[in-house]
């Protein structure tokens, strides 16, 4: 059985969806073409991203690729990070899968923004109600 050139992850949050390729190398962390942090500047915790390889031991030994579209800048770094957990989680199901789940990367955040409804200001904010 040969080893594949990469492993594949798919992560989601809020409305952003990212395609991560975990590749064999030094470690760097690709975003749409750009380095972290041209891509996010100070936004966000690089470390909150690189959660996953450190839990599971693999820091250092995989390059990330990764396409992200959609939501803002939290949801698109929870979204890289949901998907570098599952893409180790190919890599080696049965060595990574109890710490990944125990630090909670498995499980998508599926907290998103309610609809609007009809005859209310936002989802849920009724206009003011005037009794005269």
């Amino acid at each position: 059985m040969h080893t594949p050139a990469f492993f594949y992850g798919t992560g989601r949050r809020k409305t952003a969806i990212a395609r991560v390729r975990l590749i064999a190398g030094s470690g760097e962390i690709v975003v749409n073409d750009r380095t972290l942090e041209q891509h996010f500047g100070n936004a966000i915790n690089e470390a909150d991203l690189r959660l996953p390889f450190r839990v599971t031991g693999t820091e250092g030994r995989f390059n990330a690729q990764v396409k992200v579209e959609g939501g803002g800048v939290t949801g698109q770094a929870g979204a890289i990070r949901h998907g570098i957990a599952r893409a180790l989680l190919q890599l080696d199901p049965e060595a990574n899968r109890l710490p990944l789940r125990q630090a909670g990367l498995l499980s998508r955040d599926p907290r998103m923004k309610e609809r609007k409804k009809y005859g209310l200001k936002r989802a849920r904010k009724a206009p003011q109600y005037t009794k005269r």
